[in-house]
């Protein structure tokens, strides 16, 4: 066996060295080159060739300054030795400069392609950290982007299995303007621990988990939290962490794994409530956005002690330009639209929509005024309604029980989808208590079926996408040449039906998407708008899942002449002192088009002192039980 010598372990210990990286390479240099302007000093100075007969620190200057700036020997006299010696300096000096130009070039490249690599640590506190990638991040950051409006050094870490450049490329160009907020992305898997410390995850104000849209989502969204929740280096505050599950059957396992620090939405389960919602109601969805965006009005928590000792119903004139929804009482319980001889605690916190939260304020000045002289009491009438789902998915089921809850005895709902494609079992045909359940095979896109269907005898039409059964380009393809045909049916009718469509990819619905508030398109935008006001108040859940709740207070827009008489002036105050007194909360109006040209237009949160005057066909929006 050979001997390693010492040249071996010299290049060896010189290869480690350099392995360290630039800053051990510039530290290497700098101690040999320190080794060679020591040793020709001392040999300069001990063997007494210098011509200036100069001492070692001085030798030792002129050698460093040398070796920083190595120019000819032109000028130089003196022995052949000295000359020799200063030779060598100056090659040395050669060699150092060279090496260091070489080494800091070198450092410089590896730091951007580090950068570019998206490894490098988010030194960000009190940020909002987005885990994962899929086309609803973009809706995701840009209403991140109006919460932070108010923020200052507002900012946003992505982590996700992508290619950083690309990423800021796409937030980019789909985001354009990200006003004070800082979007920051790096490549890692939200999997793993050391992937997810880059992200400083221990800082974060919230966590927001955006399932793969391939492969097992809901696995990674379990995955992801349990590699938060359970990481040794956790931080002791519990973590405000929320994300999007496709499965109700996985909800248990995600819950007992991020217990109450994990706040999960059932997209499934939420859009197709959304559906059987919409489709009843003509501009109920444009309520719901409003109240899900950033645009407007959002809904806020805010303590008002001054209110301790009133009812509820005092308490819905007590803000100008707030319309209350409901009271959060000190042990976490929400209640939208309660009674209104409810008595406000001291402790107690008013659940309100307005324009901000600074903006929520008690109004001042005399009382308002409530004109009894125009408040009636019609008590609504509802018929049977007639429903035609076209296309299937697993979410179908869901939207038939939610729509059982809400129609009257005798309605009647039918499905149609393509051959072989529906589920009688999960239909449960017979099993509902308000109304009948058909089903028929048939091409959903075929215009002669369309046709046959006799669509104008329908009160609603929900378009549903064949996600389980095609790709999302493919079904939405389909969806979107269902939805032209029904168009151009109701059009050439002149039918009142409404229609709701799902579609899966957020890019087809801007497509699809035309003003006609009697439309909808469902897609996973309402979930993205759902999830980040949650990421902003983890409270908010509690009030959403009553609103789209069979059980509780859900949301209505129901003729103006059932409150107040048609075409005289009021204040909304009026309206809110009728809707009162009929067990209801008003949050807002629908105008329809007047003969002036001006448009159907939906207001919520309206200025209470305003006046305003309704005409046949108006819609107010209240909270009700029913």
């Amino acid at each position: 066996m050979p001997k390693v010598g010492f040249g071996r372990r010299f290049r060896y210990w010189v290869d480690n060295m350099t392995s360290r990286g630039t800053e051990a390479m510039i530290v290497m240099l700098f101690f040999m080159t320190l080794i060679l302007i020591v040793s020709v000093a001392l040999f300069v100075t001990l063997s007494g060739t210098d011509p200036g007969d100069r001492g070692f620190v001085e030798v030792a200057w002129a050698g460093l300054m040398r070796t920083l700036d190595a120019g000819t020997m032109g000028g130089d006299e003196g022995s052949a030795v000295f000359l020799v010696a200063m030779l060598v300096i100056t090659i040395g000096g050669i060699f150092v400069v060279g090496t260091l130009i070489g080494i800091i070039t070198n450092g410089i490249d590896a730091k951007m392609e580090k950068l570019r690599k998206g490894r490098s640590f988010v030194a960000e506190t009190d940020h909002t950290i987005i885990l994962g990638w899929s086309p609803q991040i973009f809706t995701i950051v840009s209403e991140l982007v109006e919460a932070n409006a108010s923020r200052r050094h507002a900012c946003i870490a992505v982590l996700a299995e992508h290619d950083k450049v690309e990423m800021d490329d796409e937030i980019r160009s789909r985001v354009p303007n990200l006003k004070s907020t800082r979007v920051v992305c790096r490549t890692g898997s939200p999997l793993e621990l050391v992937d997810l410390e880059i992200v400083n995850h221990h800082e974060a104000r919230s966590i927001i988990i955006l399932p793969p849209s391939t492969g097992d989502p809901d696995s990674c969204v379990v995955k992801t939290v349990l590699a938060l929740v359970n990481n040794p280096a956790r931080r002791q505050a519990p973590y405000h962490i929320v994300g999007i599950l496709r499965d109700p059957d996985n909800l248990a396992v995600a819950e007992m794994v991020g217990g109450d620090e994990v706040q999960l939405i059932l997209a499934g389960d939420l859009i197709a409530r959304i559906s059987a919602q919409t489709c009843r109601q003509s501009g109920l969805a444009m309520v719901y956005t409003e109240l899900l965006d950033y645009g407007g009005a959002e809904i806020y928590f805010k303590a008002e002690p001054s209110l301790a000792g009133r009812t509820y119903n005092d308490a819905l004139h007590a803000y100008d330009e707030s319309s209350l929804l409901g009271i959060r009482s000190a042990d976490g319980t929400v209640q939208l639209n309660p009674p209104g001889d409810t008595v406000l605690q001291a402790d107690d916190l008013v659940i309100a929509i307005s324009e901000d939260d600074d903006t929520i304020v008690l109004a001042t000045g005399p009382a308002p005024v409530i004109r009894e002289d125009v408040i009636v009491t019609v008590p609504r009438e509802d018929s049977a309604e007639r429903t035609l789902i076209l296309g299937w998915n697993l979410r179908v089921p869901i939207v038939i029980r939610e729509l059982d809850q809400y129609v009257r005895p005798g309605s009647s709902l039918k499905v149609v989808a393509e051959p072989g494609i529906i589920d009688v079992s999960q239909l449960q045909l017979g099993a509902y208590l308000n109304m009948t359940v058909q089903a028929q095979e048939g091409c959903t896109t075929d215009r002669e079926l369309l046709d046959s269907l006799d669509i104008g005898s329908y009160h609603h039409v929900i378009v549903q996408s064949y996600s389980e059964h095609m790709d999302t380009e493919e079904a939405d393809a389909r969806t979107l040449i269902t939805l032209l045909h029904l168009r151009n049916i109701r059009e050439l009718g002149g039918f009142g039906f409404s229609i709701v469509t799902e579609m899966l990819d957020d890019r087809n619905r801007q497509l699809a998407e035309v003003t006609n508030t009697d439309d909808f398109i469902v897609s996973d935008k309402l979930v993205s708008l759902m999830l980040t006001q949650v990421s902003e108040n983890r409270e908010l859940k509690e009030v959403f899942r009553d609103l789209f709740d069979p059980e509780g207070s859900e949301v209505y827009l129901r003729p103006a002449e059932m409150y107040v008489k048609t075409g005289v002036e009021m204040s909304f105050h009026t309206v809110v002192a009728s809707a009162a007194r009929m067990g209801e909360t008003a949050i807002g109006y629908r105008l329809v088009g007047r003969s002036d040209g001006t448009p159907d237009r939906i207001v919520v949160n309206p200025v209470k002192s305003a006046q305003v005057r309704f005409l046949p066909g108006d819609r107010v929006i209240v909270l009700a039980e029913d």
